[in-house]
C-alpha cells in the first residue's frame, strides 16, 4: 500500500463532495456528505446530534473516521473523512430519503476509481466534463485543468522540501497570492462573496493566468536554488508571486482597470459571463 494522498471533487445531485484517495481506496469528507444527505446548513452541529441520538456510532466514530490531509484553497487541511463502508455506516444514522440513490452513486464511484486505476486518462476526462456541465468554456476549462497540474507540482515540491503541514501549506499559498494579486486566498473569497466555493473555479482568464505564473514561478526558483525549509520556501513564494504582481501591474496599467475581480460564477456559467464584459 502506498501512503500518497490524491483529492478530487465529485458531484452528487448537485452537491461537491471532495474524495481523497488514501491507501488506494477513496475516502469522503464526512462534512461534504451530511451536506448532501440534509437539509442542514451546519454539518457540524448535525453530525454532534447525529452521534449522540446513535450510541454506537458514537462509540465507533473513530473506528470508522479517520483525519486526513485534504488540499483546500488555503492550502492542506485535516479534515475527518470516511471509506466507503464508514459512510454507508454514517448514512444508517441520516433518517433521508436521499440515502438510497447516495448508496448507488458510491457504488458508481467505486467502479469509476477501478476504471482509474487501470486507465489515469479517465479521470483528467471526468474533471473534464463536470467542468463543462457546470457552464465553463473549452479556453476556461483548458486554463484551469493546467493550473491543477501546475499546482500539484508546486505542492510535491513544498512537500519534498520541508512544509510539513497544513499550516505550512496555506502560508506558503497566502506569499504567493499576496505577491499575485495583493491579496490572500481568504481575502479574495470575500471580494468575491464566496464562502466553502473553490475560488480558483471562480476566477476569470486572466486571475488564472497570473495564478499560474506565481506558482509555475515559485517552483522553478525551489529547483533553480535547491530550497530547504519553510523559512526559504516562503521566501521563494514572495519572489515567484512577485514575477506575476509584476505582470498584472504592467497589465492593469495598460488596460486601465483591476484584474483583480469581484466577479465570480454562481449565477452564470462562465461562458454566458464572458458576455458582460
Amino acid at each position: 500500500m502506498t501512503d500518497e494522498i490524491t483529492t478530487k471533487i465529485a458531484l452528487f445531485k448537485g452537491k461537491e463532495i471532495r474524495k481523497t484517495l488514501h491507501d488506494n481506496k477513496w475516502w469522503f469528507v464526512v462534512e461534504d456528505v451530511v451536506l448532501a444527505l440534509t437539509d442542514s446548513t451546519n454539518a457540524k452541529d448535525y453530525i454532534n446530534k447525529m452521534r449522540r441520538r446513535d450510541p454506537e456510532l458514537s462509540t465507533g466514530y473513530g473506528q470508522i473516521v479517520h483525519t486526513l490531509e485534504v488540499p483546500t484553497e488555503g492550502g492542506k487541511q485535516m479534515m475527518n473523512c470516511a471509506n466507503t463502508e464508514g459512510v454507508f455506516r454514517i448514512i444508517q444514522s441520516i433518517p433521508s430519503p436521499k440515502a438510497e440513490p447516495f448508496k448507488h452513486w458510491l457504488a458508481k464511484v467505486g467502479y469509476e476509481r477501478v476504471q482509474e486505476i487501470e486507465n489515469p486518462e479517465l479521470a483528467t476526462k471526468r474533471t473534464r466534463m463536470l467542468y463543462k456541465l457546470k457552464g465553463y468554456s473549452e479556453d476556461w476549462i483548458e486554463k484551469r485543468m493546467r493550473g491543477i497540474a501546475i499546482r500539484e507540482e508546486l505542492t510535491d515540491e513544498w512537500k519534498n522540501r520541508g512544509a510539513k503541514d497544513h499550516k505550512d501549506y496555506e502560508i506558503l499559498t497566502a506569499e504567493i497570492s499576496k505577491a499575485t494579486f495583493g491579496v490572500t486566498p481568504s481575502e479574495y473569497k470575500k471580494l468575491k462573496g464566496l464562502e466553502r466555493e473553490n475560488l480558483r473555479d471562480h476566477m476569470d482568464d486572466f486571475e488564472l493566468i497570473f495564478g499560474m505564473l506565481g506558482e509555475r514561478a515559485t517552483t522553478e526558483i525551489h529547483r533553480a536554488e535547491d530550497s530547504k525549509g519553510v523559512g526559504k520556501l516562503r521566501a521563494d513564494a514572495k519572489a515567484g508571486g512577485n514575477i506575476a504582481g509584476g505582470a498584472r501591474k504592467k497589465l492593469e496599467d495598460r488596460l486601465g482597470r483591476s484584474v483583480v475581480s469581484k466577479k465570480n460564477y454562481l449565477q452564470k456559467p462562465e461562458d454566458k459571463k464572458r458576455l458582460d464584459k
